[in-house]
């Protein structure tokens, strides 16, 4: 088996995937798969309310929250979002951009609503402004951020102070990585290929008197309406039944390791691991992202010539480490340690390091 720092769709639990594999022709003694499954069974209910049990559980959610399980991933909600939560034309959301997901999030809110830019704009994001930094708009409707830029690798260090405005959040890369404190948030939302599933879903967390918004700017297509979604329990339509059940077995196993404190330790010390390797390289391998907004879930650095980071990509290759190549947009060298990336990954890359630096220096 190889390592596997894909940015997403990402790595599994090797646990979950051996269940998966077990069950898959006769899941739980019925006698069909769950990829035959119907939306509307029984079996299938017990595994989505099951799934709001588990996610309530890991995050401790406070009761006044809602849990949905839809389509669309992070990007659905770039629309979702707005349209759900702006009223009339004369309302602001304040928009934090410190990455390529939160522009374009921002940039998808353009179409439904007045967004306000928080902070300036800026051709390269190297981590996150201090609040003194922060411009905000008198009486936005909403404060938007992302906290973890999959694509950069920058990271909120704590929650943002919102200043008692609604406050909404796109976890998708660090959902489950660490603790946090639902009750400061209206919404949070997150795409479940990088921790929990297969790519198709998105978890969404929300407070529910923002299901009570009654008038909205524009008309809420029925897929994106948080109010429609909640009453009818995430299955208005078709859910993505498989990604569903797989999220199930990761929360199970999420659970039976330790919960978040379990993982909140592992990401501490894997992503630690890395970036000790960076900073002792003596430039050899060097990072943009400023130290106190470095990402745990997504390491990002770079080599001396692009020619030598291609090297790095098809070397790690050979030996069974993949998914290192950055992103396209921005190039380098990116490791993604979410929860299924064992501490072992982690250390093969770490020696791996060493060796490609003690043979390319």
């Amino acid at each position: 088996m190889v390592s596997v720092f894909n940015a997403g769709p990402s790595k599994l639990h090797d646990s979950v995937l051996k269940k998966i594999q077990e069950e898959l022709l006769d899941y739980n003694g019925i006698g069909m798969s769950v990829l035959e499954m119907s939306h509307r069974s029984p079996d299938f209910s017990k595994i989505i309310d099951e799934n709001d049990k588990l996610v309530r559980q890991i995050l401790e959610i406070p009761e006044n929250y809602r849990v949905l399980w839809l389509q669309g991933g992070a990007t659905g909600q770039f629309s979702a979002v707005p349209l759900n939560l702006i009223s009339n034309s004369d309302e602001v959301a304040d928009y934090i951009v410190t990455g390529s997901w939160s522009k374009a999030a921002a940039k998808e809110a353009e179409k439904f609503t007045n967004v306000h830019y928080v902070l300036p704009p800026t051709s390269e994001f190297t981590g996150v402004p201090s609040l003194s930094e922060f411009n905000f708009s008198p009486n936005s409707k909403y404060l938007h951020y992302c906290d973890n830029e999959t694509v950069v690798g920058v990271e909120f260090p704590d929650v943002v102070s919102a200043g008692g405005r609604t406050l909404v959040c796109d976890m998708s890369s660090n959902i489950m990585t660490r603790s946090v404190d639902v009750s400061k948030f209206g919404i949070i939302y997150a795409g479940v290929q990088k921790n929990l599933a297969p790519a198709g879903l998105v978890l969404v967390i929300i407070r529910e008197d923002l299901l009570e918004v009654k008038e909205h700017l524009h008309p809420v297509p029925k897929i994106l309406d948080y109010g429609v979604q909640a009453a009818a329990k995430s299955v208005s339509n078709t859910p993505n039944v498989f990604s569903i059940y797989c999220c199930n077995l990761a929360m199970k196993e999420i659970i039976e390791l330790g919960g978040i404190s379990y993982f909140e330790n592992l990401s501490k010390t894997k992503s630690s691991l890395v970036y000790d390797v960076i900073d002792d390289s003596s430039g050899f391998y060097f990072g943009k992202i400023e130290k106190d907004s470095r990402s745990r879930t997504n390491i990002t650095f770079n080599l001396k010539t692009p020619e030598l980071e291609a090297t790095f990509v098809k070397e790690a290759t050979s030996k069974g480490l993949v998914g290192l190549k950055g992103h396209r947009s921005v190039g380098g060298i990116r490791a993604s340690l979410y929860n299924a990336v064992t501490l072992d990954d982690t250390k093969k890359l770490c020696n791996f390091m060493k060796e490609f630096m003690a043979q390319h220096a």
